[in-house]
C-alpha cells in the first residue's frame, strides 16, 4: 500500500518546515499519484496533530460551506417565501426537520470522502454494473441541470429587478450565462480565496435577509412556536403541498455527490484511523456551523412573508401597491383570492409595503444566491461526469453543455412568456429535484454501511434501519408529489404518462435498493491510498498550501 502519511509526516520531523511545505508538483505526483476524478483549484494539507483546536477546524473550515450553499439557492429561497404566504409560521419546524436530515445525510457523504479517498461518483463507478450505472448518471445529471435552471432563473429576475425592468429576463438570462465563465477564473486565485469568496457571497445573504427580517419584525413568540411544536393545524392540501415542496427544496441530491468531493482538498492521513476520525469529527462540525448559517438565513426570508403576507389576498396588496411608488401593481388583479407569491412578486410586495430598498436588497441577496449556486453547480456536474463515466473534461467545457442545456429553454420561455411562466418552472423543477433525492441517497446509505468500503468506520445497525426508512419516506412523499402535481394539470395523457414513469421510477429504485454492490476489502486496500490528493496534477499545481 502507498503510505498516503508521506508528506505529512515529512512536515512533522523536518527541521526546516518552510522547505517541507513547497514542494514541487513533480515531486508531489511521486508520493500521491493522481488516480481520481474530479478537481479543485489547490491542495489543503493538514498536520493534525501539530494544530490547536481551533486552528484545526479552521483548516477543515471550506467544504461545508461551500456544501450549504445548495441549501440557498433560488429554489429554496422560493420555497421559503411560499411557505410563509402559504402556511405562516406552522411549518417551520419541517424546515427545521429537513436541514437536521440533510445534516446527517451530508455526514454521511463526508466520511465516504475522507475514509475512502473517492467522491460518491467515483464509488458508483466501481460498484455498479454499466447499466445501472448510466443510468444513475443521468438521473443525477438531470437533477443538476435543473437546479442550473434555478440559478439562471433566480439570477435573471434579480437582474431585471435591480434594473427597473430595464434589462429584460431574457437579457439576464444571456448575462447569468457569461458571468458563469467568469467565476471559473477565480479558482485559479486558490483553494482558499475561493472558499472566501463564496463566505462573501454568503454573508451577503444574510445581510439582506437580515434587512428584510428586521424591517418586517416577524412574531418571535409564533417563529418559535412555529419552530419547536410540530402542528399544523387548519392546514389543507397547499399547505401539506407546501410542506412536501420544502423537503425537496432543502435536501438537494446532487450536494452528497459534492460533498463527498470537496471533503478530499483536505489531506488526511487514512492509514491512521485517530487521524481519520479527527477529520470526520471536524468535518461534521464545519458542516452544522454551516447549515446552521443557511438554516438561520431560510427562517428570516419564511418569517418575513409569514409576518407580512399569510392570509392577504390580491386586492389587499394591489391598494398598497397603487399608492407606493413601486410599478408594479398591475402584478396583482383586485380580487379576494389569496396571494401567492414567487421570487420575483415577493420583491415586489415588500417593496410596496416597506419602501423600494426593500426590493432592491432582496433582489441584491436573489442574484447572490442565484450566483453561489452557479459555481457549486458546476463543481457537481464535473466530479459526477468524470466519476461515474471515468471522463476528463475540462470546466469550461463540462459548463457549456450543461448550462447550454439549462438555458436553453429557460431563455424560450424569458423570450416569449412572461415572469409568471419562468418562475413557475421552479415548482416543476422542485419536484424534480425531489424525484431525484433517491438516486444520491440509496448509493451513500449503501456503501457506507458496507464494511468492504468504510471498514472500521461502516455505518451500524441504527444508521442501516433509519437510512431505509428515510427512503422509504421520502419515496412517498415523491408519489404523492407527482400525484398532486399531474393532478392540478388537468389532462388525461398526463396522467397515464406519469402513471408509467412511476411504475419505471418505482422499479429502478427496487432495483438499487435490492443491491449490495460487490467489493472486496482487497479491492479498496490496493487504492485506498492512491485517492488522497485528487487534484494538483490535473490542474498544474506546483506547491502545497499548509493551513494552520
Amino acid at each position: 500500500m502507498i503510505d498516503p502519511v508521506g508528506f505529512g509526516s515529512c512536515l512533522q520531523q523536518s527541521k526546516s518546515r518552510e522547505r517541507s511545505c513547497h514542494t514541487s508538483g513533480r515531486d508531489l505526483g511521486s508520493l500521491f499519484p493522481y488516480q481520481g476524478a474530479g478537481a479543485l483549484p489547490g491542495l489543503v494539507t493538514l498536520s493534525p496533530c501539530s494544530l490547536p483546536g481551533f486552528r484545526k477546524l479552521w483548516a477543515f473550515t471550506g467544504p461545508g460551506f461551500l456544501m450549504s450553499i445548495a441549501y440557498l439557492d433560488p429554489g429554496n429561497i422560493e420555497s421559503d417565501l411560499q411557505s410563509g404566504a402559504v402556511a405562516g409560521f406552522k411549518l417551520l419546524w419541517v424546515l427545521m426537520l429537513a436541514t437536521i436530515i440533510g445534516l446527517l445525510l451530508q455526514r454521511l457523504a463526508a466520511r465516504l470522502g475522507v475514509v475512502t479517498g473517492l467522491h460518491l461518483a467515483e464509488v458508483c463507478h466501481r460498484q455498479y454494473q454499466k447499466f445501472p450505472r448510466i443510468i444513475l448518471w443521468l438521473m443525477v445529471e438531470l437533477a443538476i441541470i435543473g437546479s442550473d435552471m434555478q440559478e439562471v432563473i433566480g439570477s435573471a429576475i434579480a437582474i431585471n429587478l435591480l434594473s427597473v425592468g430595464k434589462i429584460p429576463l431574457w437579457g439576464g438570462v444571456l448575462i447569468t450565462i457569461a458571468d458563469t465563465f467568469v467565476f471559473l477564473f477565480l479558482d485559479k486565485y486558490g483553494l482558499r480565496k475561493l472558499e472566501a469568496f463564496f463566505g462573501l457571497l454568503i454573508t451577503i445573504m444574510a445581510l439582506t435577509f437580515g434587512y428584510e427580517y428586521v424591517t418586517v419584525k416577524p412574531d418571535q413568540k409564533q417563529l418559535l412556536q412555529g419552530l419547536f411544536i410540530p402542528n399544523c393545524k387548519g392546514c389543507g392540501t397547499p399547505q401539506l403541498e407546501q410542506a412536501v415542496g420544502i423537503v425537496g427544496a432543502v435536501i438537494m441530491p446532487h450536494n452528497m455527490y459534492l460533498h463527498s468531493a470537496l471533503v478530499k482538498s483536505r489531506q488526511v492521513n487514512r492509514a491512521d484511523k485517530r487521524e481519520v476520525r479527527e477529520a470526520n469529527k471536524y468535518f461534521f462540525i464545519e458542516s452544522c456551523i454551516a447549515l446552521f448559517v443557511s438554516f438561520i438565513i431560510n427562517i428570516f426570508v419564511v418569517t418575513v412573508f409569514a409576518q407580512a403576507f399569510f392570509n392577504q389576498t390580491n386586492a389587499d396588496v394591489n391598494k398598497v401597491c397603487a399608492n407606493s411608488s413601486i410599478p408594479h401593481s398591475a402584478l396583482f388583479p383586485n380580487n379576494n383570492e389569496t396571494l401567492e407569491v414567487d421570487i420575483y412578486k415577493g420583491g415586489v410586495v415588500l417593496g410596496c409595503y416597506f419602501g423600494p430598498a426593500a426590493l432592491y436588497i432582496w433582489a441584491i441577496g436573489i442574484l447572490a444566491a442565484g450566483q453561489s449556486s452557479t459555481m457549486t453547480g458546476t463543481y457537481s456536474g464535473q466530479f459526477v461526469m468524470e466519476g461515474f463515466l471515468n471522463l476528463r473534461w475540462s470546466r469550461f467545457a463540462r459548463v457549456l453543455l450543461t448550462r447550454s442545456i439549462a438555458v436553453t429553454p429557460t431563455l424560450f420561455v424569458a423570450i416569449f412568456q412572461d415572469v409568471e411562466h419562468l418562475t413557475g418552472m421552479n415548482d416543476f423543477l422542485n419536484v424534480l429535484m425531489s424525484l431525484q433525492l433517491p438516486f444520491a441517497l440509496i448509493p451513500v446509505l449503501t456503501f457506507t454501511s458496507l464494511p468492504s468500503v468504510m471498514h472500521d468506520f461502516a455505518n451500524g445497525l441504527f444508521w442501516k434501519v433509519a437510512g431505509g426508512l428515510l427512503i422509504l419516506l421520502i419515496c412517498c412523499i415523491n408519489m404523492y408529489f407527482v400525484v398532486a402535481y399531474v393532478m392540478s394539470l388537468h389532462n388525461l395523457g398526463l396522467y397515464i404518462g406519469a402513471a408509467v414513469l412511476s411504475v419505471i421510477y418505482l422499479s429502478f429504485v427496487a432495483y438499487l435498493v435490492s443491491q449490495a454492490p460487490p467489493g472486496p476489502p482487497s479491492s479498496w486496500e490496493k487504492t485506498s491510498g492512491q485517492h488522497t490528493a485528487p487534484l494538483y496534477l490535473a490542474l498544474g499545481v506546483t506547491e502545497v498550501e499548509v493551513v494552520e
